[in-house]
């Protein structure tokens, strides 16, 4: 698996003006997922290994394989991760805990992917007036993300 930090989310942020509300993040591809943690190298060579135990890159092990691909294992291991986060905006930032940032988990690598970055709320504190902002990312594994 290879891990991204995604970049820009507050940039997305800002640019929406949103001050209260959620910030959906959506890997838009079957094989990739999206999920919350802490940026520790460690913590991501544990993860590796532990899918390598439980969901080998094994292309004959999986039936979807027959059908002439062979990322069976890459879609098992995006429905471990997640397709999608969800993240409360507090006062025009995102409101995560200690040590929280968002990833990208990349499972597949054969493909051009993207990442819908979705700002929904209210751009005055107490307003009852609501925007939707909506930022995609288009071929962003190499544009805007950091390698962890």
């Amino acid at each position: 698996m290879q891990v991204l930090e995604l970049l820009h989310l507050e940039a997305a942020l800002r640019e929406s003006g949103i001050k209260e509300g959620l910030c959906l993040v959506n890997a838009m591809h079957i094989t990739a997922s999206v999920f919350i943690n802490d940026n520790e190298s460690g913590l991501y060579n544990d993860f590796a290994r532990w899918l390598e135990q439980y969901v080998p890159w094994d292309p004959p092990k999986y039936q979807h394989n027959q059908t002439g691909e062979d990322n069976g294992s890459a879609h098992i291991r995006r429905q471990l991760f997640g397709r999608e986060v969800v993240v409360a905006i507090t006062n025009g930032a995102l409101d995560f805990g200690p040590w929280e940032q968002i990833f990208y988990g990349e499972h597949d690598g054969k493909r051009s992917k993207r990442v819908l970055i979705k700002l929904i709320g209210s751009k005055e504190e107490h307003s009852k007036d609501f925007s939707i902002f909506t930022h995609h990312i288009s071929g962003f594994v190499t544009i805007m993300c950091n390698m962890v």
